[in-house]
């Protein structure tokens, strides 16, 4: 499955050097999740609630303009929203498809962005752990039910994810 789409993934010098961490890389996309203990990476996953994954990434579809920029996970509203690690805040508020959002840069200079929102439970320019709840799922901008739409990006902008699920497990977080 990801042979078919990594090949379609327009080449840029930071997804190489996230895809030679990872390469090969084996994932389940369907089903549910169940929380585990944080890798020593400091990496979490976003939801760690019952859910499950929808929308994954580069997927074609008619709620997005191009492919799919993220990985969904559906969970009922109100599910809490965590960082998937330290970081702090830099954008907080309505943007546009993603509804409620925040994006959050981390140390090693990756963005993670969450959207859909229900609620935000931080600021911006705030400082966030691993881990801590930042939000809650809800169903805001283009979506067509509670769920979180997640992405990891090398820079604050659409148009630089990486594939988030892949990018997570190479940080040793478990689905």
């Amino acid at each position: 499955m990801y042979a078919d789409i990594t090949a379609r993934i327009r080449k840029t010098p930071a997804r190489a050097a996230v895809a030679a961490a990872g390469a090969g890389l084996a994932l389940a996309v369907a089903g549910g999740a169940t929380a585990h203990a944080a890798p020593a990476s400091g990496w979490v996953s976003p939801v760690t609630a019952p859910f499950h994954f929808t929308g994954t990434y580069n997927a074609d579809g008619a709620h997005w303009a191009h492919k799919h920029s993220g990985q969904d996970f559906a969970a009922p509203t109100g599910t809490a929203v965590k960082a998937a690690a330290t970081g702090t805040v830099v954008t907080n508020g309505w943007g546009g498809a993603y509804g409620n959002q925040i994006v959050i840069k981390h140390a090693n200079g990756m963005y993670t962005q969450y959207g859909h929102l229900s609620k935000s439970n931080v600021v911006t320019g705030q400082s966030v752990a691993a881990g801590s709840v930042i939000g809650k799922i809800g169903s805001t901008g283009n979506s067509t039910g509670p769920h979180l739409h997640f992405e990891v990006r090398t820079t604050p902008y659409y148009g630089s994810s990486v594939n988030p699920l892949v990018y997570l497990q190479n940080k040793g977080v478990k689905f």
